[in-house]
């Protein structure tokens, strides 16, 4: 047996963990167009999975050109005409997790393996996102209960770690502190975006691997730096069963 047993998985929340049919780049298409912002739908995409805010600074700075002295006012204004709209439909719809979901939930309990959802949304949506689906219950004021039998046990935003989203990896620095995680090699992180990957390979964990059912095919995600793709996040469980009888 491996000495180096996973301790500790991250997942992201809207399409990894929560069921996202593309509603999210709805929302912010919406919020995009109220104000005037003309993005594609492939540039918006590609911008899935960092912290709403920057993206639209990013996207402004693109229509307007650097330095114009209009792109923060817009997409501060912009940010929060997405957040009126995301919050609206996530407080208006069913929230559900994907398929394979619930099985790697399952088996990360029955091996004592520690679940952190990380997000590029804000803590407000989170815990809607959270509350809806019932992995918020439990939480105590740091969004974390590391006993929890069925849920998670710890969710991050970037609000917590000073507003500083993917790709940067603060987030998962974070997770493995309040878990008492040292050793980057016990902890794998599974995200359905390229920043996703870009997270779990800037935090040097084990494995940073992409899942092929969220907002991006297996052909978008290949293009991009990662250690495996999968159908869905229930394929973790062999990956891990493998990790964790590696003689290292």
């Amino acid at each position: 047996m491996s000495t180096k047993n996973i301790q500790l998985v991250v997942l992201d929340m809207a399409g990894t963990s929560i069921l996202d049919e593309h509603e999210v780049e709805l929302c912010f298409k919406k919020a995009a167009l109220k104000n005037g912002l003309m993005s594609s739908d492939d540039r918006i995409l590609a911008l899935q999975g960092y912290a709403k805010l920057y993206v639209f600074q990013t996207l402004w700075t693109e229509q307007l050109g650097e330095g114009d002295p209009m792109v923060e006012q817009k997409a501060q204004t912009s940010y929060q005409d997405f957040t009126q709209i995301l919050e609206e439909h996530y407080l208006n719809t069913e929230v559900k997790p994907t398929e394979g979901c619930l099985e790697l939930f399952q088996y990360l309990h029955q091996q004592g393996i520690y679940i952190a959802l990380t997000t590029g949304f804000y803590r407000k949506v989170a815990n809607i996102i959270l509350d809806k689906i019932g992995w918020g219950k439990t939480l105590n004021q740091n969004y974390m209960n590391i006993q929890n039998k069925s849920g998670i046990h710890l969710s991050v935003c970037p609000d917590e770690v000073n507003g500083i989203g993917r790709p940067a990896p603060n987030m998962i620095e974070l997770a493995m502190s309040r878990f008492g995680i040292t050793d980057k090699n016990r902890v794998i992180n599974v995200g359905d975006t390229p920043v996703d990957l870009a997270f779990g390979k800037n935090a040097g964990v084990r494995l940073a691997l992409g899942v092929c059912n969220g907002t991006h095919s297996r052909e978008q995600l290949e293009a991009y730096p990662n250690d495996g793709l999968l159908n869905n996040i229930a394929d973790l469980i062999p990956i891990i069963e493998k990790v964790n009888h590696e003689k290292i």
